[in-house]
């Protein structure tokens, strides 16, 4: 479970992350949604410990990030939005790469690995360099790398940008899948389709501040608008940035 409160980010007198609080819960997608330059990445950011809040205060699992960051490094897997493979290195060996770094063992690692490929249909292209790979292919293995330690919280950013229809439909069927085994999914996207298709609680995020936070009904009903795009729209008080 990840737990925030009063997070605050600035970068010199732009302010990203304006007191944002939120609870995103084990066995449940958890979506941050807004427009581009809301400050989900940001977000995102500091619960990975790549940035450090200004104030506000922050658990997964009931660990700080701050205090104890290789903790939560372990306790987490993340797919950032830049994927960061290493093209020189086959799918197999960027997974492997990863688990090492994770004191896994080459055993445990050949057996995720095989567990991960079946899951993410990555067979065909396991032992291939991923320079040339495609989008889809690009976020199969970071997906898998970011799992390879069997981590119980999972953090998205942008998962499906660039993808394709059907590996778009395979990549909601396996976050369904960690989410019925009880993992706590976080992903941040501006896709109202992702949210419908995905998510169990949204948190909706504006100018780097809550805007709403709720189930996808709940948001209908505050809002009293027939549609979530509507619902975000009148929520957020704009139509910049969103895309249907």
């Amino acid at each position: 479970m990840i737990e925030t409160h009063a997070l605050r980010k600035t970068f010199g007198k732009v302010v990203a992350v304006d007191e944002v609080s939120f609870v995103a819960r084990d066995g449940q997608i958890t979506g941050l949604l807004g427009p581009n330059g809301a400050g989900k990445t940001s977000t995102l950011r500091m619960l990975y410990t790549l940035l450090k809040p200004d104030s506000g205060s922050m658990a997964i699992d009931g660990i700080d990030p701050q205090s104890d960051p290789l903790a939560i490094k372990r306790r987490l897997g993340v797919v950032p939005d830049s994927r960061g493979l290493y093209d020189r290195l086959t799918a197999r060996e960027n997974i492997a790469y990863y688990g090492q770094l994770h004191g896994m063992k080459k055993r445990a690692i050949e057996s995720r690995t095989r567990e991960m490929a079946e899951l993410l249909d990555m067979n065909e292209f396991i032992e291939r360099k991923t320079e040339g790979f495609s989008q889809g292919q690009r976020v199969k293995v970071a997906i898998a790398r970011a799992l390879i330690h069997d981590p119980q919280t999972v953090l998205l950013d942008e998962p499906s940008n660039g993808l394709d229809v059907m590996t778009t439909r395979a990549l909601r069927k396996f976050l369904h899948h960690l989410r019925d085994q009880g993992r706590c999914v976080v992903l941040s996207t501006h896709i109202m389709q992702e949210v419908a298709a995905l998510c169990d609680r949204i948190v909706i995020i504006s100018h780097g501040r809550i805007a709403a936070d709720g189930t996808a009904e709940e948001l209908l009903q505050r809002s009293g608008e027939p549609s979530l795009e509507d619902a975000f729209v009148k929520l957020i008080g704009t139509d910049e940035g969103l895309l249907a």
